[in-house]
This record gives C-alpha cells, structure tokens and sequence, in this order.
C-alpha cells in the first residue's frame, strides 16, 4: 500500500469517528459512561496528526503504530481494545498481503481483542462486528458487502443482553440499545471499505 493511500484511510477512519462523535456518545450514554464518542474522537485525531510519518512505514509497522497511539490517547475500555485490535493486525499481517493474508491476520487480531476484553462473541461488544466482518472477508465479499455485514452486525446488538463491560452492569435495562463499540468498530469499517473502493 502507498504511503498516500494509508494516509488516506486515516483521514477517511478520523472523519467518520468525527463525524459521528455524538452519536456514539449518545449511545453510550444509555448503557455505558457516555464517554465513547469524545475517546475516539480524540483518539483519531491523535492518529491523523502522524498519519504521514505513520504511512511511511511498511503497512505492518504503520498498523502497529496507529494501535500504540490509539492506547496513548482513547482512554477508558476502547483505547486497549481498538490498540490491540491494530497492533495484533500489524503483528499478523504479511509486508504485502492478500485476501488470504488480511482474513488470517484479522482473524488473529480478533482473537487478541477477545483475550484483552475477557469476552466472546454474543456478549454485545464490537467482537459482535468484528466476527461477521471476518467471515465476510474470508468469504470473499466485496468492500461494500463487508461494510453492510459490520451495519447489520451493530444493529444486531441492539436486543442482546450485555455480558461484559459497564453495560453489563444494567443486565436487562442494557437490551434495546446499541454498543457503542460495535457501532464505532462498524462506522470504522464502511469508512475503510469505501476508501478502498474508491480508490
């Protein structure tokens, strides 16, 4: 990948967290600390500053570094999560990847990201996301399929039961709201995918 084109992707995965900083935070808001929005917010910022000396880099050492600097800057439970989610995939992924390279690599990376947060899959977190992005990816689904798949997946944590994190505090009062780590692991995803399509 061309240091342009990462720079890009950046600035296309900051605006939309930007873009859709209340809305994430309204979200969290109902079932969490109502921080999320303004976290990854700033996280992303934090990110595009350095985009050009992190597009420099080889993609795994670029990816690596756009983790560490989402840990430095997220805060609160997202800042580890969406840091392991990018260092893991740097760590994996091959110096030039194909499908087959970028499915295996995610799939490991979404395995670090259930390791740091204690969870799985159905417990109404962004793995609820990640999971069917993958498949979606394996399956070999075009960039615009793999974004409707993340979509669907966040609007499918809506009447799950939170299991982990500070929603699952509210037990049944968490059902009927969106997580607001899917939502921000879906909103990060299409803003990837139609980067890459449009490119």
């Amino acid at each position: 990948m061309a240091p342009a084109d990462f720079s890009r992707l950046i600035a296309a995965a900051a605006d939309t967290i930007a873009a859709h900083a209340e809305e994430l935070t309204a979200l969290d808001q109902a079932i969490g600390d109502g921080d999320h929005g303004l976290n990854m917010k700033r996280g992303f910022e934090a990110v595009r500053t350095e985009a050009d000396a992190f597009a420099a880099k080889p993609l795994p050492e670029a990816l690596k570094a756009v983790g560490t600097k989402l840990v430095m800057t997220v805060g609160g439970a997202s800042g580890p999560l969406f840091g392991t989610l990018f260092m893991a995939l740097g760590k994996e992924l091959p110096g030039a990847p194909d499908r087959s390279g970028l499915s295996a690599a995610l799939g490991k990376a979404i395995e670090a990201v259930a390791a740091r947060g204690k969870s799985q899959v159905g417990q109404k977190t962004m793995l609820d996301v990640l999971a069917p992005v993958y498949e979606a990816l394996a399956q070999g689904k075009t960039a615009s399929e793999i974004a409707d798949a993340a979509d669907k997946a966040a609007e499918a944590t809506v009447p799950m039961k939170a299991l982990r994190g500070r929603a699952s505090f509210l037990g049944e009062r968490s059902i009927g709201h969106m997580d607001a780590g899917a939502r921000s692991t879906a909103l990060l995803v299409r803003a990837v995918a139609e980067a890459i399509e449009g490119n």
